[in-house]
């Protein structure tokens, strides 16, 4: 075990750590350490720059309550009612939290070597914009009841995460996250985890977010496993990735340099990004934040990187939710008003062929245009993108790929199996209210111990609990009802995109 622990400290549990001791709070077996720097605070000459090594601090620093978040705006009405986004004011945003059981030394549980405890790394979503670690939604508890030490982390979002700059590096947010995972390799044996037994997992944006750390050099070693979550490998050239920092430039009347926006008092120009990207959604599209090609986080597209064998030896659970589509279209009404005729130029200004939109539309007879618009982008940007490498993967003899379906329909607004309704069943956090506002009050408990359960053994042995990929495609659903395993489900309109 690490020589850094300290069994604890006065009035808490304690970790020592390479640049100091945390103490943090202790709750039936459940240490957690949160606001932990990971990287200094990115201001003034550090902001637009990647991020650079925490500061050793001096006597014991609290780690009781969560450290400061990006600098953001909440979600816009009515998605702000359903998906928390608290916000914690400071500069010191670069922080991660760790939940582990305690005492932290100590027998793991039985991995290879046995050298602490299964790690997992939590990189939220929110189109890259939105979101935090300090969403209720997200707490580690249940995991490190469960054996594994939970790391989530925070980073930099919207323009000082992913402005496309000539005088600043592109791809802060994920330099951030990379400095993070380092974090974790150097630290967090001294919390009772195994530093070569790291599972990277996220959804939506964080689910992007790891489609790319498999692809980069820089990430290479730094995880063992990942799970994708309603993502998929995605990225655009330097070029179409500068063009929401161009918009946002111009609405401020500024050069679009990092050195003018820097400038900028934050709150101008979180109004400014704001107005410019609020009106997208990642169905409909319009001005967003993306991941860039940039030569040197990412050398190529990340899903062709993928297809060529980056992470091979890399273990991959992904999937996606039934019903992605219904949070962006359900709520602001898209369902009811877009007709055939909208449809159309939709699906024509999505490149969605019509002989695919086709078999959708005959295979769903009783559902709205709107509803199979829906559809269509949505298996067009996560689940087609999810089975081509899955298909790839197994062509390429590489490490275990397994693919699940989240089905369970929420009653609240009909959002279904929307997305990110799957993220309560997974940290088995189902009595928060926060978790609530999306499931409703009667939530299934089973099927969130099965789900979590299922991630918990990926992380500690690499199989979640059913068959990996084969050209049988299998593909585990968990609800309606029991969790099962299907083969090759909806196939006529997944090889429609093949044709």
């Amino acid at each position: 075990m690490s020589e850094y622990v300290a069994e604890h400290v006065q009035d808490g549990p304690g970790v020592r750590t390479p640049n100091g001791v945390l103490r943090g709070a202790l709750k039936d077996g459940v240490a957690s350490f949160l606001g932990i720097p990971y990287a200094q605070a990115p201001v003034g000459a550090l902001r637009f720059r990647a991020p650079e090594p925490a500061e050793p601090w001096e006597g014991i620093r609290e780690a009781t309550a969560f450290g400061a978040t990006a600098p953001k705006r909440p979600y816009a009405p009515p998605l702000d009612a359903l998906l928390p986004d608290p916000e914690v004011a400071g500069d010191d945003c670069l922080n991660l939290n760790v939940w582990t059981p305690w005492p932290a030394a100590g027998p793991g549980d039985g991995g290879p070597g046995d050298g602490g405890r299964a790690v997992m790394v939590w990189i939220h979503g929110g189109s890259l914009i939105h979101g935090s670690s300090a969403v209720p939604v997200y707490d580690g508890t249940a995991f490190a009841r469960d054996g594994v030490v939970l790391v989530s982390v925070n980073y930099r979002l919207g323009i000082e995460g992913f402005g496309v700059f000539p005088d600043a590096p592109a791809n802060l947010g994920l330099r951030d996250q990379i400095a993070a995972l380092t974090w974790v390799r150097e630290n967090i044996a001294a919390f009772g985890g195994d530093p070569d037994r790291v599972t990277v997992f996220g959804e939506s944006a964080g689910a992007i977010s790891i489609a790319a750390l498999l692809a980069s050099p820089l990430a290479k070693g730094l995880f063992r496993r990942a799970v994708i979550q309603s993502g998929a490998p995605s990225a655009r050239s330097i070029d179409v990735a500068r063009r929401t920092t161009e918009a946002i430039a111009a609405r401020l009347k500024v050069p679009a340099t990092a050195e003018a926006f820097a400038g900028v008092d934050p709150e101008r120009l979180l109004a400014a990004q704001t107005a410019v990207t609020g009106k997208g959604n990642p169905v409909l599209s319009g001005h967003a934040f993306h991941i860039a090609v940039d030569g040197d986080v990412l050398p190529d597209h990340p899903g062709d990187l993928l297809a060529d064998g980056a992470s091979a030896d890399v273990e991959l659970l992904m999937g996606t939710n039934t019903d992605e589509y219904r949070l962006w279209f359900v709520p602001g009404g898209h369902t009811e008003r877009v007709g055939s005729l909208a449809q159309r130029f939709l699906l024509r200004k999505g490149r969605i062929s019509p002989r695919v939109a086709k078999v959708y539309r005959e295979g769903r007879p009783q559902e709205k245009p709107g509803e199979v618009l829906g559809v269509l982008a949505a298996d067009k940007l996560l689940r087609i993108p999810q089975n081509m490498l899955a298909d790839y993967r197994l062509a390429g003899r590489t490490a275990a790929t397994y693919l699940y379906e989240f089905g369970w329909p929420s009653p609240v607004l009909g959002l279904r199996a929307c997305h990110a309704l799957e993220l309560g069943f997974v940290f088995d956090t189902l009595d928060l209210p926060e978790t609530r506002a999306l499931t409703g009050p009667d939530a299934p408990r089973a099927l969130a111990t099965a789900m979590h359960a299922a991630w918990v053994a990926f992380a500690k042995t690499g199989d979640p609990g059913w068959r990996p990929w084969d050209p049988a495609r299998p593909v585990m659903t968990f609800g309606p009802g029991v969790p099962s395993l299907v083969e090759a489900p909806r196939e006529a309109e997944r090889r429609a995109w093949e044709i």
